[in-house]
């Protein structure tokens, strides 16, 4: 059976207060109303508050059991929006929209009660696992070839091998040389 809980007029923004009721969708109500004592949100109290009264309409008016019930549904819609008007320079005026909600809950003791274990899908194992790479597949033609064992350990680093820098003719050749004079020329003609 399905119990309706509504607030209506609620002073908070629908859009801040959908964050929340995303949340507890499909949620025990025992669960939702863990979650919502620890957000930290304003929206949070105000939710809570109705799915407690959807609770107590549950337990009061249909004799159903607070342990068996599961929010169905938590819709947010938009109420009406006071329009008040902030001063601004040279004598203009920006408009400032205080938006209100309706949040309407909906519980149920029709939906069976999932756990965490229920609802998490059953992981395929597949058979190399990722970041590993597989050995390559064999190619024969007919010549022997010698294939290394392919480990989980990385290559060992090669040893560095050093390496010599060529000098230029122009670095090489002293300031006083002829060498040294032709290349100056030689910028110079240019």
């Amino acid at each position: 059976m399905n119990v309706i809980s509504t607030y209506k007029y609620a002073r908070i923004s629908p859009f801040k207060a959908r964050e929340v009721t995303r949340e507890i969708q499909g949620l025990p109500v025992s669960a939702a109303l863990d979650l919502l004592a620890f957000t930290p949100r304003k929206a949070a109290l105000l939710i809570s508050k109705t799915l407690k009264s959807a609770i107590a309409n549950a337990e009061n008016n249909n004799n159903l059991r607070a342990e068996n019930l599961v929010v169905r549904e938590a819709v947010v819609g938009e109420g009406p929006t006071l329009k008040r008007f902030q001063p601004k320079a040279r004598g203009s005026a920006g408009p400032i929209r205080k938006r209100q909600s309706h949040i309407r809950i909906v519980v149920t003791d029709e939906i069976e009660i999932k756990t965490r274990e229920d609802r998490k899908p059953a992981r395929k194992k597949s058979a190399a696992p990722k970041g590993k790479k597989s050995a390559a597949p064999e190619v024969t033609t007919g010549e022997a070839t010698t294939e290394q064992p392919v480990t989980d350990q990385p290559p060992a680093a090669e040893p560095a091998v050093e390496t010599k820098l060529t000098e230029t003719p122009e670095a090489a050749a002293p300031a006083g040389t002829p060498a040294a004079d032709d290349s100056k020329t030689a910028e110079a003609g240019e």
